[in-house]
């Protein structure tokens, strides 16, 4: 096995051209304030493997503005270290500069500013581009995708996913994991992946519920520029948790740490010279599973949304973080030799949508796809004056007004949304088309419930999802970001342990604290509870927007942060 300073020194070396991540490349870039397709392409090849990693694409199949994080907090051995850096401390941890186009990319400063001098990102269409590109040079590529690709959009949730799994098979995937692919139900997954995919789908932790064994395939072996590389699969571990059981009771999940112990094991004694893990695990969880299982040369993490312009090393183990909704492709060049990796190149490449050329077959395709509801998607609903963004550990714009919505149409208290991290930005001064909304709300579950609530249950509920996120063990951060609050203030100190985090709960109606006996009005949405009525989320949304017609939101205080 390579000694861990052998392989930095590997690596060092081998990189010294470049640049482990491309920093060195992006910084010219921003040095000369031009983009280019070249530029954003330019990589000197590396060794005898190549990875193409994408990763979270909710469905986006257009160019999109996508603000990255103010907030995202480590606790534990994870504070301070990436991803949990953002805005300034970012830009200063990976020696970017300010207003440079890697800076608008990833961080959130001047982000309105900057996009109006960088321009949206993404597009499968260019995703198309960069990936043949790719090909072009190195023809033994081998294309991985990290799963939340067929759920979060207008077509999507009309056409069950079909789209996304026709533009996945024309991209000419090789592998692809899952999480939110299991919402739309265990018959329709099934009827994709047995009938429709023309590629594996992968989960060494996806097991029958009934029979306690493996319900599908754990790995795949590909031999590619003379080296077997085996591509096993982690699905995301918390699913009946995080999602609604009830969706696919025949299939349980779980981190299960033994098992890709045994899968990497299997695979070594298969005699293959690289094992990467194609995880939607989320990165602190892949992180400490990178520190416990031996023998994992490289884990492409998803879930957690991040974008990091170089790897992150677990002792002999790279983990690299590709972002979310098509802003990035991951490129990772490997020099495998004798069984081992013996170093690497890797760049994160942004995909700004108006500096890429778009594909033509796959534009073709995404048009294709898109015109039978052209009508529906481009119908517009309002206008904002406010950054419309989502993302990040508590309350972003959109879920502002989404809380506001629930309120005013539900006549609540108090509102509920979840913490998912999927959602597109709306520039000050755009229209709101449906579209727009069903970016940050689109799934198969998306009824308004509205019920009451005593302080305490939601006291209760308050602290589980903050346990969830802030757990300083990364096996039990089980779910997304905080769950977003409307009517209701409340401080929160993430370095207590659960029961002692969320304190000052106060209905900002009255100022008075939340009275643990009292009953309040709840409306919220997304339950994992089947059975759930009441109206659809987009629809509920989308009346209040045409009743107010321009969004104007004001900052939201009511979060108080400690222990950060």
């Amino acid at each position: 096995m390579i000694s861990r300073r052998e392989f930095l020194q590997a690596s060092v070396a081998a990189s010294a051209l470049w640049g482990a991540s491309g920093i060195g490349n992006w910084s010219r870039l921003a040095a000369q304030q031009v983009l280019t397709q070249d530029k954003l392409l330019e990589f000197d090849s590396f060794g005898n493997v190549t990875l193409i990693h994408v990763t979270d694409i909710h469905a986006q199949i257009v160019p999109i503005w996508f603000r990255e994080p103010e907030i995202n907090l480590g606790v534990g051995e994870a504070y301070g270290q990436p991803p949990h850096v953002t805005g300034a401390d970012f830009i200063k941890m990976f020696n970017l500069q300010k207003g440079s186009p890697e800076a608008y990319a990833l961080t959130y400063d001047d982000y309105v500013a900057l996009a109006g001098t960088y321009g949206k990102m993404g597009g499968m269409d260019r995703i198309a581009t960069v990936v043949k590109a790719i090909r072009a040079a190195r023809p033994d590529s081998i294309l991985l995708d990290g799963g939340d690709t067929w759920h979060g959009s207008y077509t999507s949730y009309k056409t069950n996913a079909q789209d996304m799994v026709n533009l996945f098979n024309a991209l000419g995937t090789d592998a692809m994991t899952s999480h939110w692919e299991w919402t739309f139900g265990t018959a329709r997954v099934k009827e994709i992946v047995e009938t429709q995919l023309k590629f594996p789908f992968l989960g060494a932790n996806i097991f029958d519920a009934e029979w306690d064994e493996p319900a599908f395939e754990p790995y795949k072996i590909f031999e590619r520029g003379g080296v077997r590389v085996a591509v096993i699969g982690q699905a995301f571990p918390y699913m009946p948790i995080a999602n609604p059981k009830w969706m696919f009771p025949e299939y349980s999940f779980g981190i299960r740490e033994e098992r890709m112990q045994e899968v990497v094991d299997e695979v070594r004694g298969q005699g293959v010279d690289l094992v990467v893990c194609l995880s939607h695990n989320g990165f602190d969880v892949d992180k400490k599973m990178a520190g416990r299982v031996q023998g994992i040369d490289v884990i492409l993490t998803g879930h957690t949304h991040d974008a990091l312009p170089e790897p992150v090393l677990v002792g002999n183990t790279i983990m690299i973080a590709s972002g979310s909704h098509g802003k990035f492709v991951s490129r990772v060049d490997l020099d495998v030799r004798d069984g081992r990796m013996m170093g690497f190149r890797h760049k994160l490449i942004p995909i700004f949508s108006d500096v890429i050329t778009p594909d033509p077959d796959m534009a073709g395709l995404v048009e294709a796809e898109r015109a039978p509801f052209k009508a529906e998607i481009e119908e517009v609903v309002g206008k904002t004056e406010s950054l419309l963004y989502r993302r990040g550990n508590f309350n972003g714009t959109w879920d502002d007004l989404i809380c506001n919505a629930l309120l005013s149409e539900r006549d609540a208290e108090i509102a509920l949304s979840p913490g998912v991290r999927w959602g597109t930005t709306k520039l000050p001064g755009e229209d709101i088309t449906r579209e727009d909304i069903h970016t940050v709300t689109s799934m198969t579950y998306g009824q308004v419930y509205r019920t009451e609530m005593t302080g305490e249950t939601l006291h209760t509920v308050m602290e589980d999802v903050a346990d969830n996120l802030f757990n300083t063990d990364p096996y039990y951060q089980q779910g997304g970001d905080m769950v977003r609050v409307g009517g209701m203030g409340y401080t929160i100190d993430v370095s207590k342990p659960i029961g002692e985090r969320i304190t000052g709960m106060t209905l900002l109606k009255t100022g008075e604290p939340i009275d643990p006996a009292r009953s309040y009005v709840v409306a919220g949405w997304a339950s994992v509870n089947e059975g759930t009525e009441g109206p659809q989320i987009w629809d509920l949304v989308e009346s209040h927007i045409r009743k107010i017609g321009t969004v104007r939101l004001q900052p939201n205080t009511s979060v108080v942060i400690k222990g950060a």
